[in-house]
């Protein structure tokens, strides 16, 4: 232990240091510490949660990269049909990162029931879908039977059931219209077996899963015909690299498409959050670090006397510097302490607890979801205290200027 470092313990274990005139503001450095790394926490936490739980809902009902025919690039509805027989499926063998491919397809339609009625998307789905990824947000019920011979099981999202005051058991007129011709929509009475609530506005007011054979038939497609292929991958931070990847092994006369190239305007409203973020962390330093800076001030004045003394006696003025920049350390580390212990268990109460909730409509999540990771709160914590120790050299300059005769005078 050296000198310095032994100087500042004694300085803030005395009972004439908490007593002093410095003892509230010290206290409001450490509150204020305390606070910005709080908010911190928080806005991260909460930031990184949203993004990464709308990603999660949007690539669940769309896969993260989408191969469809050209003609259907820009649509939800499924027109020119895709063969089964292709390189890339049932597994995408010629590149890696490739979780899981699945064919689906799509088609408009009207579920009408004696008292009302809602335009619909219907999405059928085969042997192959991965249900997995939709199972946390079915509520009541079960998934459709898909394995075994054609059946009208679907599931419909608690929106829509319960603006057509539908419910598990229920039957409902669905009607499609035919591509060709002034003919009679085609009709297909679907039983609901399950029912999703994914809190994501856009799919609960139009979507129904079922068996993508009714859209075969209806289609006139053969068995082995798709509307498109959703390919799940390992990274979502690799999405872009892996889209033109995936383009390059597929046909020409198809065509791949990231899921933040088609719901691009839920992903640009997903990067304001890292500026929304940045900017409370660039305030909350600035707070922290101007009320360390004045509490650095008001010890260095208030022990104007001993730093002249300690001058007098041979220490340096960089000696004297490392007593108070070692103060200021430990009056940081104490911040840092109290701002984690309230930030994470804040943040682990609505992890376990959902306490805060949110619009749906507005934030497409029904609670605040939170992240909690050790890389960032290191990262927090280690640059708050870097930050705020490398700014406390200015004010600690102001030591050189005490001249040893004036300062032992000093009142």
């Amino acid at each position: 232990m050296n000198l310095e470092y032994f100087i500042a313990k004694r300085l803030i274990t005395s009972k004439e240091y908490k007593s002093s005139i410095s003892a509230p503001i010290i206290k409001i450095a450490i509150t204020a510490i305390a606070i910005g790394i709080v908010m911190m926490i928080i806005s991260v936490a909460t930031g990184i949660g949203l993004q990464q739980k709308i990603r999660q809902k949007v690539s669940a009902f769309n896969g993260h990269i989408i191969i469809s025919a050209y003609t259907d690039n820009q649509s939800d509805v499924s027109t020119t049909p895709i063969g089964l027989n292709q390189k890339f499926y049932p597994k995408f063998k010629s590149l890696q990162g490739i979780q899981h491919i699945q064919g689906v397809a799509s088609k408009m339609g009207m579920i009408r029931t004696p008292t009302a009625f809602e335009g619909i998307l219907f999405k059928g789905v085969g042997k192959d879908y991965d249900w997995k990824n939709i199972d946390e947000y079915i509520v009541q019920g079960r998934k459709p039977n898909l394995q075994g011979a054609l059946n009208t099981e679907i599931i419909i999202s608690q929106y829509l059931a319960n603006r057509l005051h539908l419910q598990i058991g229920s039957k409902c007129n669905t009607y499609f219209m035919k591509d060709t011709g002034n003919k009679m929509p085609n009709l297909r009475v679907f039983t609901i077996v399950g029912i999703f609530n994914s809190g994501f506005q856009e799919f609960d007011a139009t979507y129904i899963i079922g068996d993508l054979r009714h859209l075969q038939h209806i289609n006139h497609w053969r068995p082995d015909q798709v509307g498109s292929f959703e390919v799940f991958i390992d990274d979502f931070t690799q999405i872009d690299q892996k889209a033109d990847e995936v383009y390059q092994e597929i046909s020409s006369m198809l065509n791949s498409q990231p899921i933040t190239e088609k719901y691009y305007y839920i992903f640009e409203w997903l990067h304001l959050f890292d500026f929304n973020i940045l900017i409370i962390l660039i305030i909350m330093i600035i707070v922290a670090t101007i009320n360390m800076v004045v509490a650095l001030l008001v010890l260095i004045l208030e022990r104007t006397q001993m730093i002249g003394i300690l001058k007098s006696l041979g220490a340096n003025n960089w000696t004297i510097r490392k007593i108070f920049l070692y103060n200021a350390t430990h009056l940081i580390l104490r911040g840092l302490f109290w701002g984690n212990l309230i930030g994470i268990g804040l943040v682990l109460i609505q992890q376990y607890f959902q306490i805060v909730h949110l619009n749906p409509e507005s934030y497409y999540v029904n609670t605040a979801p939170v992240y909690l990771n050790i890389g960032y709160l290191l990262a927090l914590n280690i640059g708050t205290a870097i930050i705020c120790l490398l700014v406390l050299l200015i004010p600690s300059y102001i030591i050189t200027k005490i001249s040893p005769s004036k300062s032992i005078r000093f009142e």
